[in-house]
């Protein structure tokens, strides 16, 4: 069974920083292709960022150059480290192996004005 667990989230100023681990079981983590995705109050979700099993990453225009993913296969996480905040970026954040259908229980990430 896939499971999926997003940490890291919380409560930050404009401007500042945040780091999310997303820790991933139930499948080869090193032959997958991860993304994280968010959701804001009534929009729909959307990818954020994505790193293939090789290491190529791309971005969402609205957060190149603020937001880095990674990955660890020794720990079977990816990260994504965002920087220099800003409200719109207020939503619950999801990690997901792109090629399978499950979801974790995302973590909300809040941006004071």
């Amino acid at each position: 069974q896939v499971q999926l667990v997003e940490s890291g989230g919380g409560l930050v100023q404009a401007g500042g920083s945040l780091r999310l681990s997303c820790a991933a079981s139930g499948i080869i983590f090193s032959i997958n292709d991860m993304g994280w995705y968010r959701q804001a109050p009534g929009k729909q979700r959307e990818l954020v960022a994505r790193i293939t099993s090789g290491g190529v990453t791309n971005y969402a225009d609205s957060v190149k150059g603020r937001f880095t993913i990674s990955r660890d296969n020794a720990k079977n996480t990816v990260y994504l480290q965002m920087t220099s905040l800003k409200p719109e970026d207020t939503a619950v954040y999801y990690c997901k192996a792109v090629l399978y259908a499950y979801w974790g229980q995302g973590t909300q990430v809040t941006v004071s004005s």
